[in-house]
């Protein structure tokens, strides 16, 4: 086996003793000074937000993912049928489904399956969306939300009846998937 020498490059005393480097730095530094300064002053509008008296909702994109939740349709009914495909596609495992039957004496029973439990872990959801592209029956959504947060990671669990409430009820979204057919 054959040895590979590699030469280092020879610096020059500038560079060996980081004083070019430091200057450098020291640019950098003055530079961002220099421009917080004009802030204060008032000659630049402030870059940042004050938080809690301003968000971000009215300045969010259109393709924004917040966190998900649950619909009904139209008539009330939960829309989820309990196929999994969201907790077999989600990256974390944040989606947790324990599939229920439907009396067939239901005026309402469309299908023969309902979640019995449906729990989302939102410390864990990475909000990346592919619970909602995966639905069959468009029944999760991820919402312009970015605001979530609990004392507790019991609270951060959002279950079955927590998802409804934030979710609500969609029901132009059939209408949409129609029309885009």
């Amino acid at each position: 086996m054959a040895t590979i020498t590699v030469q280092r490059p020879k610096l020059a005393w500038h560079e060996r003793w980081f004083i070019s480097t430091l200057l450098k730095g020291l640019k950098i530094t003055v530079g961002h000074g220099i421009k917080t300064f004009l802030q204060i002053a008032g000659k630049k509008p402030k870059m940042t937000m004050e938080y809690p008296e301003q968000k971000w909702d009215d300045q969010l994109p259109e393709h924004y993912r917040g966190a998900p939740a649950l619909v009904t349709d139209e008539h009330d009914r939960e829309r989820c049928v309990s196929c999994q495909l969201c907790e077999f596609i989600c990256p974390p495992k944040a989606i947790k489904i324990t599939p229920g039957e439907i009396p067939s004496d239901d005026p309402w029973a469309k299908v023969e399956k309902r979640p019995k439990e449906f729990e989302i872990d939102m410390i864990r959801c990475i909000y990346c969306g592919m619970c909602e592209e995966v639905c069959p029956e468009q029944a999760i959504y991820l919402r312009k939300d970015y605001a979530i947060t609990g004392l507790s990671r019991q609270e951060m669990v959002h279950d079955k009846k927590r998802l409804y409430e934030i979710g609500g009820q969609r029901v132009g979204l059939v209408n949409k998937w129609n029309e885009l057919k």
